[in-house]
């Protein structure tokens, strides 16, 4: 309780921060035309908030995402689930290409249901002596799909827009055009409800059938999460890699396992995280921005290498 204390402030001064930074001067919104304003309510309030949903949003999944292969270092843009929902968007935008971003949406996240589903499938046929074995499996398992969704982009002239469904890039976040976001936010408090059985499933099958849940329906809703807001991400702003792997890892290290107890703060910490990146982004070169994705990316293959290296080395 005292963190997030701590943590609700200190994202309440980000978010005013990130409202604040830009190229467009906010002076106007004093003059009689009120352009300032403008700016204000049609870009800079909504990017902020998709901002804070799509942190929150990934955070939650990469620690449903856990739990449900029993395994610390597996999120979605590591086990396959975030280029199967970019594959899905591709296919929406070659055979269905006026389908609305809903429907987008929807297909996005069937294709990234069975890409999580197959992995899952895949660890359970293999044996796992180490337990980097899972992220590599879910590393490779993405590669091949990335793989063959690169190949249909380029047949029909399309990598650009794949690019964007990879980037992370906030930067044409609009009102009105990330709204689906908020798809996200009601899916974390649905995992908030039902974290008690995740934590349960993530102690094993055996487990969770002796306690009389019904281990299949947990797997299968939390599969769902982690879909829907994979493919709710991927279609609205792109993706945002190693998120959902460092913040629950983090939190983890800091506070316990407790997911009840921790999963407001992992939320509170994913939204600061993504954040204090976009800010980043924003400033380094100005008045031109770097996206989110790769400001992410950067930092997280740096905590995703030393997690792997200190585990590495505990185990020794």
């Amino acid at each position: 309780m005292k963190s997030l204390l701590i943590a609700v402030p200190v994202i309440l001064l980000l978010a005013v921060v990130s409202v604040l930074t830009g190229v467009g001067s906010l002076a106007s919104g004093l003059e009689a035309d009120g352009r300032g304003w403008l700016l204000i309510v049609e870009s800079r309030v909504p990017r902020t908030l998709a901002l804070m949903l799509a942190g929150t949003g990934l955070a939650v999944a990469g620690t449903i995402m856990q739990m449900l292969a029993r395994n610390r270092f597996v999120e979605p843009s590591t086990a396959g689930t975030a280029e199967s929902a970019a594959l899905g968007m591709l296919m929406t935008m070659i055979f269905a290409p006026t389908l609305p971003v809903a429907g987008k949406m929807a297909v996005a996240t069937l294709t990234a249901l069975a890409g999580t589903a197959l992995f899952l499938k895949i660890l359970r046929q293999i044996p796992l002596r180490s337990t980097l074995m899972v992220p590599l499996v879910g590393i490779m398992l993405g590669g091949v799909i990335s793989a063959v969704t690169t190949f249909v982009a380029y047949r029909y002239d399309m990598m650009q827009s794949m690019g964007t469904w990879m980037s992370g890039d906030f930067s044409g976040v609009l009102r009105g055009r990330y709204e689906l976001l908020w798809i996200a936010f009601a899916l974390t408090l649905i995992a908030y409800v039902t974290a008690a059985r995740f934590t349960v499933i993530g102690m094993g099958e055996d487990i969770a059938r002796n306690v009389g849940l019904d281990y299949n329906k947990v797997i299968t809703l939390g599969l769902c999460i982690v879909s829907m807001v994979t493919a709710t991400v991927v279609a609205t702003v792109g993706m945002v890699p190693f998120l959902g792997l460092i913040v629950p890892n983090v939190i983890s290290l800091v506070v316990g396992d407790n997911l009840r107890r921790t999963l407001p703060l992992i939320a509170a910490t994913g939204a600061g995280l993504v954040l204090a990146c976009d800010i980043v982004g924003r400033m380094i070169i100005a008045p031109y921005e770097i996206p989110v994705g790769t400001v992410m990316g950067v930092i997280g293959s740096v905590v995703f290498l030393y997690l792997l290296l200190s585990r590495r080395a505990h185990a020794g």
